[in-house]
């Protein structure tokens, strides 16, 4: 940790990010300077967000980069021009992939580490605060503290299935030139639910999100109320607001086995009634001003990120990028049977010439530059994963109830075929081919073939089996060098 959190750590206002203030522990007239006003504190939150957007985490590689290439989700047969088959091979020696490797470790633990500086500076001055914005910023800087570590924890570290006493991950809760301890799994995980559960409380009754007349919808949507108010506040789906951080306690308590939180969490943000399922008209528009690709008003929490998609769709964006062969892609989403009228299929691959022959373009993140129903974003949490953990979390006790929570997400999908089966193994291989549907190229695939401990389903049908060597990428070498082990 010495070498990571030791160095330059850097803030950048989330609306201007020309304006950068420079944080470290022998600054200390910049840290005080940042944080005497109100204002300093929202530039330091708005950071966090901002710098997640980066191409080395949600700006690509935690999205349709490193991770969606762990999960098989391409073919690299003829190309390899952005050097993701090392990452498809599991190569976890190769120069390519340590690189991005650390650059993801540095990303999440600059992060944190501003958070930490939040959380170290902002009850002292409380004082400074108007409205609810105390609760609301602590809120989020715990809650991006707990995300942060737990995906972490999902990368580098055993999975609670395999070993909840196996190797952890560093949890940094100061700002420090000291070496932090490394937590065992569970140590780390209930350290996780810990910063997340205050960040619940905080918010519970601050987020504006949780008021009665407050409507998620499309910016421009006469029916939103997003853009009303205080301009911080606003469009809370673009932060961690209070039902982002349900549902990361949800995906939380899932991965610890806790299926009565998880559930708890899950549902919370189903009955809620916040979140509408996207309406087939906007879905599958056939004029780009006007289609909605993204499921924009089912997303809990997701990264504004204007900036990013541009390199997102540029690897997306050719055969020689990630793409798939159109064989590889119908078998994905059993366009020969049940999946006929999936509107992923659909709207999220676009079938292109090259010297190779044809292949499919994930179109997932296109939309019209400058007329559109949303902003661009980076999704991060949505609702779908609420009903597939309501159903995986249901099934022991009331497996009708579980296929219910299951075939509601398929039929806004257009698959009106019905499943049900007293079969847990079957019901289980069923939930894992749809999350693959409904999460590509969004990075999630791999956290839960780790979670599970099951096999990846490889090119062309192949299973390759579970394993600590797939599963725990090894810590950068400094950290190893420096105790992290």
């Amino acid at each position: 940790m010495k070498k990571y959190l030791i160095s330059i750590i850097t803030i950048c206002a989330f609306a201007s990010c020309s304006k950068w203030l420079d944080v470290t522990p022998k600054s200390e007239v910049s840290k005080d300077a940042l944080f005497e006003t109100e204002d300093g504190f929202k530039e330091a939150i708005n950071g966090l967000y901002s710098r997640f957007t980066k191409e080395q985490l949600f700006g690509r590689e935690l999205t349709v980069g490193t991770l969606d290439a762990m999960a098989q989700n391409y073919n690299m047969d003829a190309f390899d021009s952005w050097g993701y088959r090392q990452a498809m091979q599991f190569s976890y020696g190769q120069q390519t992939f340590m690189e991005r490797r650390d650059e993801i470790w540095l990303g999440y633990y600059n992060v944190i580490a501003n958070a930490n500086l939040i959380l170290e500076n902002i009850d002292e001055r409380a004082g400074i605060f108007s409205g609810n914005n105390y609760a609301v910023i602590k809120g989020e800087a715990l809650a991006m503290r707990g995300f942060s570590h737990f995906d972490v924890l999902r990368l580098f570290a055993d999975s609670y299935a395999a070993d909840p006493n196996g190797k952890g991950i560093p949890y940094v809760t100061a700002f420090s030139k000291d070496i932090p301890p490394l937590f065992k799994v569970g140590e780390a995980i209930e350290l996780v639910i810990k910063d997340l559960l205050a960040a619940k409380e905080l918010l519970r009754a601050t987020d504006p999100i949780v008021m009665p007349g407050y409507k998620v919808g499309y910016p421009n949507a006469d029916t939103a109320t997003e853009t009303q108010g205080d301009l911080f506040l606003q469009v809370r789906r673009h932060r961690m607001n209070y039902y982002a951080v349900c549902g990361e306690l949800a995906r939380v308590y899932l991965y610890k086995n806790d299926k009565e939180n998880a559930l708890a969490n899950a549902l919370e943000v189903i009955n809620s009634g916040k979140f509408p399922w996207t309406k087939q008209a906007d879905f599958m528009n056939s004029d780009d001003e006007k289609k909605d690709r993204i499921l924009y008003n089912e997303l809990l929490f997701a990264f504004y990120a204007p900036n990013a998609t541009d390199r997102i769709r540029d690897v997306l964006n050719s055969q020689s990028a990630l793409t798939l062969i159109p064989s590889e892609a119908r078998n994905i989403y059993e366009t020969g049977g049940v999946g006929a009228d999936d509107f992923r299929f659909k709207q999220w691959f676009q079938e292109e010439s090259g010297s190779a022959g044809t292949y499919l373009r994930v179109m997932k993140y296109v939309r019209d530059p400058d007329a559109n129903l949303y902003d661009q974003v980076v999704p991060a949490i949505r609702l779908s994963e609420m009903y597939y953990i309501a159903a995986e979390c249901t099934f022991d006790t009331d497996p009708g109830k579980a296929w219910d929570y299951f075939n509601t997400v398929r039929l806004y999908r257009g698959i009106g075929t019905q499943l049900s089966d007293p079969s847990k193994a079957v019901f289980m291989a069923e939930l894992l081919k749809e999350f693959r549907k409904e999460m590509f190229s969004e990075g999630q695939l791999f956290y839960m073939y780790k979670r599970l401990n099951t096999h990846i389903t490889g090119p062309s049908g192949s299973s390759i089996a579970p394993s600590r060597a797939i599963f725990v990428v090894p810590f950068p070498d400094d950290e190893i060098a420096y105790g992290n082990r």
